[in-house]
C-alpha cells in the first residue's frame, strides 16, 4: 500500500506540472476548459465558468454518466467545491473504478460525496456500483465484514434534517471531502454531514478515480467550480 500510495502522489505532482509539499492545495479544474477532464461532450461543457453537466428530454443519457479527472487518482486527500444543482442528483466520486462490462467508457463506481435537488441525499456517502449507502446524513457508520456479512455500525451525530438545512437549494453549496487512511467525512458549507470508516478490507478501496456524476433520470442540470486538492500524508 506505501508504494501504491507513494505512486499515486508521484503521478499528481507530476500531473500538475510541479513540485511542492504534501499540504499544498492545487486547483484541478482551470474555469475555461475540460482540459484534463473526459466526459460525453453530448452532456458537459464548461458554462459560466464552471464545468456543467445537462440532460434534456431530447438528449437524456441512458444510466449515471460522469466525467472523469484525468490529471491523477485520489487516495489521501482533501477536495473542496463549488456545486449548484437544478433537479436530479449528482455526486462527487473518489477512489472510485471504471465500471466493466459493455458501455460507453463514462461509468463510474466507488465511494461518493452525494448531493441532490431534494431534502434526503446530500452530504451522504454512498458506494456506486459499490455496497449503497454506506454512511447516512447525521451518522458515524463503520463498516466491518461478519462471516461474510458487511455490518453497520451507525452513530449519530445530528438531525439529518438540521443538516439539511445548511443546503442552499439552486444555488451554490460549497462541498468537502476528507479522505485520510479509511477515514472519511464529508461537509456541506462548513457543517459535517456524515464520517465512515471502511473496515471492510476486501471491498474498500485506498486509491482511484476522481470524477463528477450526472444522474439519469428526468432533466437536470449540475455545475461545478473552484475545484481545489491537496495530498495528505
Amino acid at each position: 500500500m506505501k508504494k501504491l500510495m507513494t505512486l499515486t502522489l508521484i503521478g499528481l505532482i507530476c500531473s500538475l506540472g510541479t513540485v511542492a509539499a504534501d499540504d499544498q492545495w492545487h486547483t484541478i479544474f482551470d474555469g475555461k476548459s475540460l482540459k484534463n477532464w473526459d466526459g460525453n461532450p453530448k452532456f458537459w461543457s464548461v458554462q459560466d465558468g464552471a464545468i456543467t453537466g445537462t440532460t434534456t428530454k431530447d438528449n437524456a443519457t441512458n444510466g449515471n454518466t460522469f466525467i472523469i479527472w484525468k490529471g491523477g487518482t485520489t487516495a489521501n486527500f482533501e477536495l473542496v467545491l463549488d456545486f449548484k444543482i437544478q433537479g436530479g442528483n449528482s455526486g462527487i466520486q473518489y477512489r472510485s473504478f471504471k465500471k466493466g462490462g459493455k458501455n460507453d467508457g463514462w461509468r463510474i463506481g466507488g465511494y461518493q460525496g452525494d448531493f441532490e435537488a431534494g431534502d434526503r441525499y446530500s452530504g451522504i456517502c454512498y458506494g456506486e456500483g459499490f455496497r449503497g449507502i454506506l454512511s447516512d446524513r447525521g451518522f458515524k457508520t463503520t463498516l466491518t465484514m461478519v462471516d461474510g456479512k458487511l455490518q453497520k455500525k451507525a452513530e449519530k451525530f445530528g438531525d439529518s434534517k438540521e443538516i439539511g438545512k445548511a443546503v442552499k437549494k439552486g444555488d451554490w453549496n460549497n462541498y468537502k471531502i476528507v479522505a485520510n487512511g479509511f477515514h472519511f467525512e464529508h461537509y456541506i458549507n462548513g457543517v459535517k454531514t456524515m464520517e465512515l470508516i471502511d473496515n471492510d478490507e476486501k471491498t474498500r478501496r485506498a486509491d482511484g478515480l476522481l470524477a463528477l456524476q450526472l444522474h439519469a433520470g428526468p432533466p437536470m442540470v449540475v455545475q461545478f467550480k473552484n475545484i481545489k486538492m491537496r495530498v495528505l500524508k
